[in-house]
């Protein structure tokens, strides 16, 4: 049981309030903590604490979202296209409270003006020291003044961050019609499900004194420290290789507008150079107005492929030289899985599994869900982002993937911009192509690169804090180490459904589907294992528990015990899917390499398109 005192200060904090320190006494010594992040990954916090903190979070959160809506007042489309540039509800509260400390300031004379008001903390010889303090409301408008984003931008981010409708007629390629959408429907299904469980679980613990920032701070307040160091791990790593993946597709859809006449590794240089000039930006917020746009280039790049699709041929070379294609004959779909000698990558099960492979990367996108709500302004509108989000992902995979298929057969390759003809239509679609991709590469590699450098480097090593001037000098410094690592990768394996395959077995399947069902379930776990008279006192400080260990989880489990049975079968489920992927894909990638494969070698000059 932990039990957590909590020293008075000249007047007691009400059970609303947040200041930014308190005094906590830790084996017979009276220690200052700071909430806030530092204060996020303390181990002594209970999950009692966690969850009180919250509830106190959401209400507040509630009663400013209604004032917000009161002060905005009817919805018009100067607003809308003014709200994609604002930098936060919380940040225009602060310039106007500046203003008006501005203009009772000048109304007052120096020598009346009041000092800040101090806590008084008690020290181990009974003296008292007085430090300088903010107040509750100047403390929690700090906390928060870096969470402007609304559900419209998460719209948006969601949108940019999944929607990857290029690869759709592949996955339709290697299954055929029937599975290819039936597949689509139950993995965009569970795919809202666990973004239901992410965003359950973020409003359950997430708070201005101790918030959340990452998918690994679900772990660590559901499971501990080891749980979270290994989730962090893992999204560092997704998060590298979709930069790698990104860098590889791009380098493809680059050679192609320079018509082959640039070394094909040369391309993936520049193209990590970019990213490293690009990424400086460090602010989720700054870019919203990318995102924006991005989906409005996505949309236009995808008529411009249907109308290829309806009207022209295949470029029948980016087929022979990417694929295990090397004969070209009639254009043939199947309503179930296609024959071996119609297969790209792998042939039998192996070819199939590929396609489910890549039909789980579409999907990959939970990894970054709790990053979107921590910058979120009212986090419980998530959902309104998300549910938007994933029909119309959904929706758009069906209908490109069949309507490319059926027109294009067994050639609608993964990277499908390369196979368009005329080259007129072909370089358009790569142009647009080419910028929704660095947009999507540049949002990929500002979470990735804020996970390690604040679960690494600052934590591990004692780098300064992200938002100080050496923080920022560090980020500058250590980004392009990131863009360096991937290129390594995406040059090392040029054959980007094989890859993309790897990648979305291996980590975006277990990111996506399979840790949050067991998040889910160790969550439900804590919060009903409660017993009557337990729970967190917020006077005292203590967590009363009445007893602990296996017994306590147990109790746990039965109580929600449906719920809890099918989340444990889901996360089973996503490690076999896991399992089997992965075997898939390194199948594929031996094949595609081996003879009469793919013409692309590991840094080489050779293009596969």
């Amino acid at each position: 049981m932990k039990t957590t005192e909590i020293q008075p200060v000249e007047e007691p904090a009400p059970a609303k309030g947040l200041p930014p320190s308190y005094t906590d006494v830790q084996e017979g010594k009276v220690v200052e903590r700071v909430w806030g992040l530092e204060a996020r990954l303390d181990p002594n916090v209970s999950f009692e604490e966690f969850t009180y903190w919250a509830k106190v979070e959401r209400e507040m959160e509630e009663e400013e979202n209604r004032q917000y809506v009161e002060e905005q007042g009817p919805l018009t489309v100067k607003k809308l296209i003014k709200g994609r540039f604002s930098k936060g509800i919380h940040h225009e509260n602060r310039k106007k409270q500046e203003r008006r400390e501005h203009e009772n300031a000048q109304n007052l004379n120096e020598s009346s003006s009041g000092e800040k008001t101090g806590a008084t903390l008690t020290t181990n010889d009974g003296s008292s020291s007085r430090s300088n303090a903010v107040s509750d409301e100047e403390w929690r408008t700090a906390a928060r003044a870096l969470r402007t984003a609304s559900w419209g931008t998460i719209f948006y981010m969601i949108t940019t961050d999944i929607l990857g409708w290029s690869s759709c007629p592949f996955v339709f390629a290697s299954l055929g019609f029937g599975p290819a959408i039936a597949l689509y429907v139950v993995f965009g299904l569970f795919a809202g499900f666990s973004g239901w469980i992410l965003w359950n679980v973020f409003l359950a613990l997430d708070s201005s004194r101790y918030p959340m920032v990452n998918f690994g701070d679900c772990f660590f307040r559901v499971f501990g420290s080891k749980s979270r160091h290994f989730i962090n791990l893992g999204q560092s790593l997704q998060l590298l290789m979709n930069v790698a993946v990104l860098i590889l597709g791009n380098a493809q859809t680059l050679a192609q507008l320079a018509n082959n006449k640039i070394c094909f590794v040369v391309c993936m240089v520049i193209l990590m150079v970019v990213g490293m000039v690009l990424g400086s930006i460090r602010s989720l917020q700054r870019l919203g107005w990318l995102t924006n746009a991005s989906v409005w280039l996505n949309i236009v790049s995808f008529l411009i492929i249907l109308v290829a699709c309806a009207n022209y041929g295949v470029d029948y070379n980016a087929v022979i030289h990417s694929t295990l294609i090397k004969k070209i004959g009639p254009v043939r779909t199947f309503a179930g899985p296609p024959p071996d000698m119609f297969q790209q990558q792998a042939t039998g099960f192996a070819g199939q599994f590929t396609g489910v492979d890549n039909l789980v990367y579409s999907y990959g996108g939970a990894i970054l869900f709790i990053s979107f709500m921590a910058e979120m302004r009212h986090p419980w509108d998530f959902w309104k982002g998300m549910l938007c989000a994933q029909l119309f992902i959904c929706i758009v995979y069906i209908f490109f993937g069949a309507f490319v298929y059926g027109h294009w057969g067994q050639y609608s390759i993964s990277n499908i911009n390369n196979a368009v003809e005329p080259y007129g239509l072909q370089l358009a679609g790569n142009i647009l192509a080419l910028i929704t991709a660095i947009i999507a590469c540049i949002l990929y590699f500002n979470i990735g690169m804020k996970t390690i450098y604040q679960e690494v480097f600052q934590e591990i090593l004692h780098f300064p804090a992200i938002t100080t001037f050496r923080g920022r000098l560090l980020w500058y410094a250590l980004g392009p180490i990131y863009w360096i690592i991937a290129f390594v990768v995406a040059a090392a394996v040029p054959n980007f459904s094989g890859i993309s395959s790897l990648v979305g077995a291996f980590l975006i399947l277990n990111f996506t589907y399979t840790f949050p069902g067991i998040l889910y379930v160790g969550y439900r776990c804590q919060v009903d294992a409660a017993l009557p008279g337990e729970g967190y006192n917020p006077v005292t400080g203590v967590t009363i528990r009445h007893d602990k260990g296996w017994r306590r989880w147990v109790r746990g489990f039965k109580k929600s015990w449906a719920m809890n049975v099918f989340c444990t079968l889901y996360f089973l489920g996503g490690l076999a899917c896991s399992g089997m992927g992965s075997w898939a894909a390194i199948e594929s990638l031996i094949e595609v390499f081996g003879a009469g494969g793919t013409v692309a070698t590991s840094f080489g000059c050779a293009v596969p398109v």
